[in-house]
């Protein structure tokens, strides 16, 4: 059964009703549907009965503030409930051409974008996880503490992570400092990829099902590996647009380890050895 407000919605705003609808693949974590309406446009339709109550509110919000001018496209949020998101359809076409290389400038634009501090106006979700963004100045506290702590509390408190694999998280944590460079805190998607990176309707670089947060663009692009790397010149014309500190992918893995955990949280230990496997490098 389709969301009441959303029917409600449609009509009122004089799109008619629903005529049709049609199932979306390649969600892991809420429903996509795609509705024709009687005035003949689209919409994308994401549902999730078990989802925690603002998950979709702060999904929204995210995708606000990535709406800029110069980033890759975003779909507008329109209605949302506890276990409902109704946006633009973004209808994707063939990529274009160039899609890679103009992916890599507008991320690096989109990163372009800095606050004072690092976090961001809500707390959020990274899947269905909690991801907690408060506002703090200092990169390397928020790092450690909002993401790798926060992720590898829950991992060990759900009996997924062992008190030596904990005990090595908290010695990779504190050499941070050592091991990252200082960078400004940058607005992010946060759940970049491969499976979040579409195109819209002309084939241009767009980006869905954000995890919005102000942190390390080192991060985004560590992400953009974990599942299989964007092809190179994705990387080559996002580093001719926005500089980046001299050998930022041996920094990868431990950027990833926050994603690595989440999954953890998320599926199970299936991701365990990838993690032990960068701890035992650094630790």
């Amino acid at each position: 059964m389709l969301p009441p407000p959303v029917i409600h919605y449609l009509k009122s705003h004089n799109y008619g009703a629903i005529q049709s609808t049609r199932p979306v693949d390649g969600g892991c974590i809420s429903n996509g549907v795609i509705l024709w309406v009687a005035s003949g446009e689209t919409f994308f339709l994401k549902t999730n009965r078990r989802a925690p109550a603002d998950m979709f509110a702060r999904e929204a919000d995210g995708l606000e503030a990535l709406n800029t001018a110069d980033g890759p496209v975003v779909p507008r949020p329109l209605l949302w409930g506890d276990d409902f998101l109704l946006m633009d359809d973004l209808t994707p076409a063939p990529r274009q051409k160039d899609y890679w290389p103009e992916f890599g400038r507008r991320l690096a634009a989109l990163h372009q974008h800095t606050n004072l501090q690092f976090g961001f106006a809500h707390n959020n979700h990274i899947g269905s996880t909690p991801q907690p963004n408060p506002w703090m100045q200092d990169g390397f506290a928020f790092f450690a503490e909002q993401r790798l702590g926060f992720q590898a509390q829950l991992a060990y408190d759900s009996g997924l992570l062992s008190a030596t694999d904990k005990k090595s998280l908290d010695k990779l944590i504190a050499r941070l400092p050592n091991l990252i460079p200082a960078q400004p805190a940058s607005l992010l998607h946060g759940d970049l990829w491969s499976g979040n990176a579409i195109s819209d309707r002309h084939g241009a670089p767009a980006i869905i099902d954000p995890a919005a947060h102000y942190g390390w663009a080192e991060s985004e692009l560590a992400m953009t590996t974990l599942f299989g790397a964007f092809p190179e010149v994705f990387y080559r014309a996002y580093e001719e647009t926005r500089s980046l500190e001299g050998g930022y992918r041996s920094r990868f893995p431990l950027y990833n380890l926050y994603h690595l955990l989440n999954h953890v949280n998320l599926f199970g230990r299936s991701y365990l050895e990838q993690i032990q496997a960068i701890l035992r490098h650094y630790v």
